[in-house]
């Protein structure tokens, strides 16, 4: 699997965070990157840095972003722009380092979830890809 840098991706995180009103993300904390040749069925994850190793490095929490090419970069800019806020749901509102499940105690269904990544979505005027 190769991973490259993927800037254009921070940029478009770094304008859902602001316009989605979601301060508990720090966006300069968030990596992206698009891989090539991974198995993985997902459009996309988002990898954490356990409370572990952010002692172990000297370094606060960080989370890479990371957009699987040969099935990301094929859907429909408003696709990617729902699975990029998807990814960051999976961050938690302290931003500590952890990952936040698709099903949690209160919400024990997906469809939940999707719900949500819509709702917000929609409250978009502008989208990310049209910056």
């Amino acid at each position: 699997m190769d991973l490259t840098f993927a800037p254009d991706l921070n940029r478009r995180v770094s304008f859902l965070v602001a316009k989605l009103d979601l301060k508990y993300i720090r966006a300069g904390n968030i990596v992206c990157f698009r891989s090539q040749g991974a198995t993985s069925r997902a459009r996309a994850r988002i990898w954490s840095l356990p409370k572990i190793w952010q002692m172990a490095l000297g370094v606060e929490a960080h989370y890479c972003l990371e957009v699987l090419a040969q099935y990301f970069d094929h859907m429909s800019p408003d696709d990617q722009e729902r699975t990029l806020i998807h990814e960051l749901m999976h961050i938690p509102k302290n931003f500590s380092g952890a990952l936040v499940p698709h099903r949690t105690h209160a919400h024990r269904t997906f469809r939940h979830y999707h719900d949500t990544v819509e709702t917000l979505f929609r409250s978009l005027e502008t989208k990310s890809y049209q910056i």
